[in-house]
């Protein structure tokens, strides 16, 4: 008999997990272990769908938009991508994430890990650097920490870090942008600036710890971005003036990435001046009320930190009549309109901004005539809507806070937005 048939008839004829106990061959049709597993695998996939069901969403707790759903047609990307949309997508990211870190610390008595690689101390001499053309960058960037704890209870945003060490695009391309933006609203007749409001790391280093991931990387690239924004990008420095107001006051403070209404201040005057020069001659500023909110860098590592700043109160002519409160985020494009007057700014003005503006716009109300905000993110969505906007207006200011910059992801640098908005401003020209 052939060697195949013996063995086929020696096979029992049902499945082996009805076979008797006792026999050679039985397995069970699910063993312990594979039940636990089971189980496990139920409830990571089938409570998070359940939470969507009654109504729990995933919310943005870092400082960026949700990851998308990646593009069926992005090829093998496609796989690559799917991995931090799925993260994004769990409810509750929020209390895990502070559930590790009381487990972390309160046992382990460490800050934990969340993503870091585990291999790393100190600088990054073993981390790919920006310069290897082969690196899969997002893989890399999630070695770097989210967030460095400082002293005395300051924090400071990883982006920060990682976007300078192993960014998105070359500095060479991203400043090669900014020219070709500041190009075609020029040919179109209008006034651009530029202002880079600087990282809190750039500003505020001194609480930093002595050692961190990316520490030699950052500074290196620290350095050549601020001299090409200054040489080639045509960059407003907004760092003096922000020196001598932190002589006094503070800039930013221990647990958010942003900076204080002082810090925005140095911003809307130096704009001020660029525009209309002397306008801000009868400025005059006054303590406002003083806002309590929870940072935004602490629920990253799933901590919280409450914060309190003091809001300021701005009068072009020296006569404080009603504040000039603003509290929008400008999902949509903000108009800002009041009388012309002394110290005000008369030309029409649009902002190209991110969250850093935030703080800036009650002195934009306050000491502009005209302006419109209109968020990056917005411009990318809809370039032709901006260009429409910004053809409305006398001078275009671009506002990107450092890391956007410096890592290339600033969504105006996104491809064809800039070509768009400039096709618009080409099609009405400022006479």
């Amino acid at each position: 008999m052939h060697t195949t048939e013996i063995a086929r008839q020696s096979l029992p004829p049902v499945h082996e997990a009805w076979l008797p106990r006792e026999h050679s061959l039985y397995r069970p049709r699910h063993g312990r272990h594979q039940r636990s597993s089971l189980i496990c695998a139920i409830v990571f996939f089938c409570v998070p769908m359940l939470l969507l069901v009654i109504g729990i969403r995933p919310e943005a707790i870092e400082n960026r938009k949700l990851v998308g759903f990646p593009a069926l047609s992005a090829g093998w990307q496609f796989f690559t991508s799917f991995e931090p949309w799925a993260i994004d997508q769990l409810p509750l990211r929020a209390q895990a994430i502070a559930l590790e870190d009381a487990i972390s610390r309160g046992v382990f008595g460490e800050a934990p890990k969340l993503g870091e690689r585990q291999d790393q101390s100190g600088p990054v001499a073993s981390l790919p650097q920006a310069t290897d053309p082969n690196i899969d960058r997002q893989k890399v960037q999630a070695g770097y920490p989210k967030v460095i704890e400082g002293s005395d209870g300051w924090y400071y945003l990883g982006n920060d870090v990682a976007g300078r060490c192993v960014p998105d695009q070359p500095l060479p391309q991203v400043v090669a942008a900014l020219r070709k933006l500041r190009a075609v609203v020029e040919a179109s007749g209008r006034k651009f600036l530029l202002v880079v409001p600087p990282n809190k790391t750039t500003m505020v280093p001194d609480h930093l710890p002595d050692n961190y991931v990316g520490k030699s990387c950052a500074a290196k690239a620290g350095q050549e971005f601020w001299l090409r924004m200054m040489r080639e990008a045509g960059a407003i420095d907004l760092r003096p003036g922000l020196l001598a107001t932190a002589a006094t006051e503070p800039l930013y403070t221990k647990t958010d990435s942003h900076w204080t209404f002082d810090g925005a201040l140095v911003m809307a005057k130096v704009l001020a001046e660029q525009i209309q020069p002397g306008v801000t001659d009868t400025w005059q500023v006054a303590p406002g009320r003083e806002v309590t909110r929870e940072g935004d860098i602490p629920p990253l590592i799933g901590r919280t930190g409450q914060l309190t700043v003091r809001t300021l109160e701005l009068a072009p002519d020296g006569q404080f009549t009603a504040g000039h409160d603003v509290n929008s985020a400008f999902a949509t494009p903000l108009r800002l309109v009041r009388s012309p007057g002394v110290g005000v700014v008369d030309p029409k003005v649009a902002v190209l901004a991110d969250s850093f503006t935030q703080p800036v716009l009650p002195f934009l109300a306050a000491g502009f005539a005209n302006t419109t905000v209109i968020h990056v993110d917005t411009a990318q969505r809809d370039p032709r809507q901006t260009g429409d906007l910004l053809a409305e207006q006398d001078v275009v200011v671009l506002e990107g806070v450092e890391r956007t910059l410096v890592s290339g992801n600033n969504p105006i640098l996104s491809p064809g937005v800039i070509d768009r908005i400039g096709a618009q401003l080409a099609a009405h020209p400022r006479r």
